[in-house]
């Protein structure tokens, strides 16, 4: 199976199934020198760790990870750092009586016309334990990025179609839900409990920030900067949408609107006075803030009864049983966030040697 590789530079490889002995990641190209310890992969791992709240999974995983090599004294030896979680919690009996059919929103039709088999435990590769590597590979580029003074900050703009009016990074935590609104908060708690008692699941947006990028990173034509995130976050199973800056709402601008016009700050540096585009332009960053958002999909395993049909094409009424999110949003939050740091750091390190005089001061810097 070909697809579990992302990025040039900074590479990561992702391994496991949801229901095997667990899963990893392997990193190549981070560089030497970085200080990396287990814990600071564990603070992102228990930000999308199952059993916080009614509204995620009851699934009961620790998630802890074990750096298995790349690190030597607290420091990473620019060799490949490999990472493992190990599952602890399979209960794969909840998921024999769907080999024989094909659940709606899942990937099983797909993987069986495809590879003539798949792997029905809770999902295999397509399941969405397989962001466990991911979020482990971007806490090492999230920490790369804070070395050059970037900050990246995810967070729920609106769940089930109730939407923040604010952003108040400091309530974030006191929620659930990762909402930076205390009032939105509450209004998607009443929703989500509704939905509970319905059996079914909500879906909702996730908006990422990130800050303090230079101007200049990117490529273009192919190698677009924004192409590249949304290749990144596009390739979370849950996201089903991906827009920046003013997104889809430029079809309904004029030129004169979507511009963002140009001018000078106090210190003398060319700033833009709005930032329709999302902090991107032509592929590359303008030194604004890199403003995008992605759309999550409600959950598909639901315990509400849904039409499908089993291999032997007979129409059939399911109930999803199993241990399952009632909503992905807040879990994936994080994983959009170290999504888009992976990117990020694989697009600044491709960068590094775009003017003669940066490959000039490495040279006689060696």
């Amino acid at each position: 199976m070909a697809g579990s590789v992302y990025g040039n530079i900074f590479k990561v490889s992702t391994w496991g199934e949801s229901h095997g002995k667990g899963v990893g990641v392997v990193v190549d190209g981070c560089p030497a020198g970085l200080a990396l310890c287990e814990e600071d992969i564990q603070v992102f791992l228990d930000r999308r760790k199952p059993g916080q709240s009614k509204y995620t999974t009851a699934r009961n995983e620790a998630d802890k990870v074990e750096i298995l090599s790349g690190v030597f004294e607290g420091v990473t030896t620019g060799t490949p750092i490999s990472m493992v979680v190990y599952n602890t919690s399979q209960r794969s009996g909840d998921y024999s009586e769907i080999a024989s059919y094909y659940r709606p929103g899942h990937a099983d039709y797909t993987f069986d016309m495809k590879y003539g088999f798949r792997d029905y435990r809770g999902g295999g590769r397509s399941s969405g334990r397989e962001t466990i590597a991911r979020v482990c590979a971007g806490a090492v580029a999230i920490k790369i990025l804070k070395e050059m003074g970037i900050e990246i900050n995810a967070y729920s703009k609106a769940i089930g179609g109730i939407t923040i009016d604010k952003v108040d990074m400091s309530v974030i935590n006191d929620n659930p839900f990762y909402m930076p609104d205390e009032k939105a908060a509450k209004e998607v708690a009443k929703y989500a409990d509704e939905k509970l008692k319905e059996m079914n699941s909500m879906g909702g947006i996730i908006e990422c920030v990130i800050k303090n990028v230079m101007p200049g990173i990117g490529q273009t034509v192919f190698d677009k900067l924004d192409a590249n995130l949304a290749k990144a976050i596009m390739s979370i199973g849950a996201v089903k949408g991906f827009e920046i800056g003013a997104g889809f709402n430029v079809a309904h601008m004029t030129g004169k609107e979507n511009n963002d016009e140009f001018t000078t700050s106090d210190n003398g540096d060319i700033i833009k006075k709005t930032n329709n585009a999302g902090g991107i332009l032509g592929g590359m960053s303008d030194g604004s803030d890199i403003i995008f958002r992605a759309a999550i999909k409600p959950t598909p395993s639901i315990a509400m009864l849904q039409n499908t049909v089993n291999k032997s094409k007979e129409d059939i009424e399911i109930s999803i049983k199993g241990r399952h999110d009632p909503m992905i949003v807040p879990r994936a939050v994080v994983v959009v966030e170290t999504m888009a740091a992976i990117a990020l750091v694989d697009m600044i390190f491709e960068g590094m040697t775009s003017k003669m005089e940066n490959v000039i001061k490495f040279v006689k810097n060696l």
